[in-house]
């Protein structure tokens, strides 16, 4: 005869083999490629060389969410459900975000204004001439377009199913979470149809949760891994600055420079700019004196 212990290992046991394996994963993200060029294998190409007048009005923006998917590994999911066909970045969330990058532009002295650009603005695939519709409405030199790719996986295994109790389910942290975010600041001059530069930022955030509370950790986790990217791509984006300076004083066919009336510079990007237009006359000056001679 079998008795009540033998039975209640019994289940034990069937439970931990039909519900001990599961996993989830969510994936959401932007893409800048898919709103620039969505029917295009090949990117516009400048027309012309893109001329930059300083100070420059930028404008800041988030393009829109291109795609989300779940993906599910087991047979038995009893959790709260993690997907809710979008990111878990509100508006508010978006526009936090942007004005943290707003603040870092803030402090160069060839940027005149800068404006944080709602959602609602950008159209799926609205490409440069969405862009040109921006620079229109808010007068925009150049803009800050960003982007993002973030994946998170939940792995439901046997430690949080062996707490599995009317108290357990609630107190003890089971889940592995592990959330991956990428975000990327691509500079686009508008009318050059053309990037200064981009920088990236990235975070890994690892954390546990009760099967109860599963939904609001991940969602905390996303906005967790949001900022923590965000502060990578503010480091990052000084280095790309001093990056561009360089490849505008190498490369002076790539980009022109002048300075709109009334503005006499001052800002480290303008002694560059000086530096570059004496090297110039200093050259074409000696080439006169040579061919005199």
């Amino acid at each position: 005869m079998i008795s009540y212990k033998m039975l209640f290992k019994l289940f034990v046991l069937i439970s931990i083999s039909c519900i001990g394996g599961c996993a989830t994963s969510t994936h959401y993200n932007s893409s800048v490629v898919q709103y620039l060029y969505p029917d295009q294998s090949e990117p516009i190409q400048a027309s012309k060389i893109p001329m930059l007048s300083l100070p420059l009005k930028v404008g800041i923006a988030f393009v829109p969410e291109t795609t989300s998917d779940r993906k599910h590994y087991g047979t038995i999911f009893y959790g709260p459900a993690l997907f809710s066909g979008s990111s878990s970045l509100t508006e508010k969330d978006k526009m936090s975000l942007m004005q943290e990058v707003s603040e870092h532009f803030k402090k160069y002295e060839f940027v005149k204004s800068i404006e944080l650009i709602p959602s609602a603005y950008l159209r799926p695939k609205g490409s440069f001439s969405n862009l040109d519709q921006l620079r229109t409405m808010f007068g925009l030199d150049v803009i800050a377009l960003i982007s993002f790719d973030q994946s998170q996986f939940v792995d439901e295994g046997f430690s949080s199913i062996s707490y599995w109790t009317l108290i357990g389910a609630y107190l003890v942290k089971g889940e592995k979470n592990d959330t991956h975010t990428m975000l990327d600041a691509a500079v686009y001059h508008i009318l050059g149809r053309k990037m200064m530069f981009r920088a990236p930022g990235v975070s890994q955030i690892k954390s546990k949760a009760t099967p109860v509370n599963l939904t609001e950790q991940a969602r905390l986790d996303s906005l967790a891994g949001f900022k923590e990217a965000s502060k990578d791509l503010m480091a990052n984006l000084d280095a790309q600055l001093q990056l561009f300076k360089e490849k505008v004083k190498e490369s002076p066919q790539d980009f022109k420079i002048a300075h709109k009336p009334g503005y006499t510079g001052g800002g480290k990007l303008d002694a560059i700019f000086l530096i570059l237009v004496l090297v110039i006359g200093g050259l074409r000056l000696w080439t006169l004196k040579k061919s005199d001679a």
